[in-house]
């Protein structure tokens, strides 16, 4: 008896395995199309994680990571510790906060009152417009920002001066209290057409009847948006908002390493730069990993609590 349950338990699972390889070879140039991007991913995104490793050793470059001694969560303890993580978590959670509070709604702003523009070609020029500071290098659109705010040549300077608002050319970006103000302005203006790309085509997907219905009741176009059109995305909204707050450690390298200077390094040491330069100007290789990991970690916990609030709250989630 036994031995027949397991003779048609057998040909169940070479059953199922036909049907697994029938599929795989009837679908075998759609699955073809997707293993170069496995591959990538594997190369650049998962193979690299072996340098974890790194975090829980006092890495030696000749000896490599097999090599280098085992020191346990010591340099976790020691960037814990550090006299240095009160300035840069600070800053790093600031610069965060305030794109959380300004730089996460404009953009659903900026879709907002681009789908109220009814001629077409100004809405596709000033689309245009928005997009392109997306494509400019930080590098070079830090180096316009620092132009602009030159205590000599800069323009800025000499339409206060012009005005009268001032009565000497100020060094604004040298200023530690300014630096928060004109990265977030910076990132802001910078990423505002980008980000508002996916709200514009929420937005596109919203049942036009819903707006003949609210133009029936009487409501206006800024009734539309707050009754019709913003609850219409809020999925969107939510979802962006999660990765928002999952990203609230991470505040760009690029950015603040262009406009950083020893006078403003009070507020804009972040934990990006900070990793960087003990990692690769101090060669501390071992510290910078475990702070990078511990950055992750967080994250992660951040990305898993906002979307349980967010399924709590507005029933939408990621997951």
């Amino acid at each position: 008896m036994n031995g027949t349950f397991d003779t048609a338990r057998e040909t169940k699972k070479i059953g199922k395995r036909s049907i697994r390889w029938f599929r795989l070879k009837a679908q075998f140039e759609q699955q073809s199309m997707v293993w170069p991007g496995i591959i990538f991913l594997f190369i650049f995104a998962y193979y690299p994680m072996y340098g974890i490793l790194i975090a829980f050793k006092d890495y030696d470059m000749f000896a490599g990571v097999s090599g280098s001694p085992w020191v346990g969560f010591s340099h976790f303890k020691e960037f814990f510790i550090d006299p240095n993580l009160y300035t840069v978590l600070r800053n790093t959670l600031a610069i965060n906060g305030l794109n959380l509070m300004i730089g996460f709604p404009a953009p659903i702003l900026f879709a907002l009152l681009l789908n109220e523009i009814t001629t077409q070609k100004f809405k596709r020029f000033v689309q245009t417009i928005s997009y392109l500071p997306h494509f400019v290098s930080w590098v070079v659109f830090g180096g316009l920002i620092l132009t602009i705010l030159s205590p000599t040549n800069g323009i800025l300077n000499y339409l206060l001066v012009s005005m009268g608002v001032i009565s000497e050319p100020v060094n604004f970006i040298g200023e530690a209290s300014n630096f928060w103000v004109i990265l977030v302005s910076g990132e802001v203006l910078k990423g505002l057409g980008w980000g508002a790309i996916i709200y514009i085509a929420a937005i596109s997907g919203v049942d036009q009847d819903m707006y003949e219905a609210a133009t029936i009741d009487g409501a206006g176009k800024w009734q539309k948006m707050w009754y019709v059109t913003l609850p219409s995305i809020m999925g969107t909204i939510v979802i962006m908002l999660i990765f928002a707050i999952s990203a609230i450690l991470n505040t760009g390298f690029e950015q603040i390493l262009v406009l950083q200077n020893p006078l403003n390094l009070d507020t804009s040491e972040t934990i990006d730069t900070y990793v960087y330069k003990t990692g690769l100007q101090q060669m501390r290789y071992s510290f910078s990993t475990a702070a990078g990991l511990a950055k992750s970690v967080v994250a992660v916990i951040l990305l898993f609590g906002a979307n349980y609030l967010s399924k709590k709250i507005t029933d939408n989630g990621l997951f």
